[in-house]
């Protein structure tokens, strides 16, 4: 399975769990109905959470002058552990699956579900643990102790 890592970039993992998201929910009904505003609420206040930790990541990134190309690991040239990365190693990601979160919420059905899950797994196996390997090899050390330290997703 070795030729599925670091292939799809995760906001493209993202859109296509999203469109599955979309297509269960349209042939399984809900078991309560919620107000469309109710949802809508929801799923902005986590999509917004998942914005902002994102972003924070990214800003993170360039002003550590490193890639932010998920794909490309092995060209960073700077360990960041400051910031929002004191707290989680893969904020881009973690922010990813709050949107992801959110489309949920809006599409309230349980089978939607199903999706925020599937992100965590693909994403964990397949961009997670290359990049982890890519930046023990880069960061040795350095990295291990702040991987020990801070948590893969929160």
């Amino acid at each position: 399975m070795r030729a599925l890592e670091l292939k799809i970039p995760p906001p493209i993992v993202a859109v296509l769990v999203a469109a599955a998201m979309w297509g269960v929910a349209l042939v399984s009904r809900p078991p309560i109905d919620v107000s469309t505003l109710v949802r809508a609420v929801l799923a902005s206040a986590l999509a917004l959470a998942g914005g902002v930790i994102s972003l924070s990541g990214i800003v993170a990134f360039r002003r550590a002058k490193t890639t932010v190309n998920p794909t490309k690991p092995q060209n960073t040239s700077s360990l960041v552990t400051t910031g929002v990365y004191s707290f989680t190693r893969n904020p881009m990601y973690v922010g990813l699956l709050f949107v992801v979160l959110g489309w949920a919420a809006f599409l309230f059905s349980p089978w939607a579900l199903i999706g925020p899950l599937a992100f965590v797994l693909y994403i964990g196996r397949f961009q997670i643990e290359p990049e982890e390997r890519a930046l023990t090899a880069l960061f040795g050390a350095t990295f291990s102790t702040y991987a020990a330290r801070v948590h893969r997703w929160l």
